[in-house]
């Protein structure tokens, strides 16, 4: 896997890189072509962070993300999350890329069966969307107490997803 590494408040040591590029070597079984990875250090106050994003062809991403006091700890729980994500998966994978041999799904376990978790949608809510700025959108945010808020821009009339970053501020998504 070819990882490109980026730091944020942090310095990106050669031993960090190095016990990164040792660990992600576990995930290479899984992939019979040269894969493209990209790993975010990070310090956001105590905490470091770890973010790791695979991208495999068809535009399909794995994404992973933690925060501990530890970064190699952080390393290590990303890579545990990856590796669930890829047997989680695994079906889903297989018929995307079932003519392509980017995958490896021999090397892919199954989920035990009390591992599988089956999400499905138990809620369908139906509004009008509603013509404000996107500083009503994040009053509007901060009054409900949700984590993400769908409004129409009166700037240019489209639709705007307001979603609430970890950091504490906002992101905006544009629908076209």
């Amino acid at each position: 896997m070819k990882l490109n590494f980026v730091g944020k408040n942090i310095e990106v040591t050669d031993a960090l890189k190095d016990v990164t590029v040792k660990k992600f070597e576990k995930l290479d079984k899984f992939f019979s072509k040269d894969i493209e990875g990209k790993v975010v250090f990070s310090v956001v106050k105590n905490n470091r962070v770890f973010e790791a994003t695979i991208y495999l062809p068809n535009k399909t991403i794995l994404r992973a993300e933690e925060s501990t006091n530890d970064m190699y700890t952080s390393i290590d729980v990303v890579l545990d999350r990856l590796e669930r994500k890829i047997r989680k998966n695994k079906t889903k994978l297989q018929k995307k890329y079932h003519s392509q041999e980017t995958i490896r799904f021999e090397k892919i376990s199954d989920l035990k069966e009390d591992e599988e978790e089956d999400k499905k949608i138990i809620k369908v809510k139906n509004f009008d969307v509603s013509l404000m700025s996107e500083q009503e959108a994040i009053l509007q945010i901060e009054l409900l107490n949700h984590d993400f808020f769908v409004f129409k821009n009166s700037k240019d009339d489209k639709t705007n997803v307001l979603y609430k970053r970890k950091d504490g501020n906002y992101g905006v998504i544009v629908v076209n």
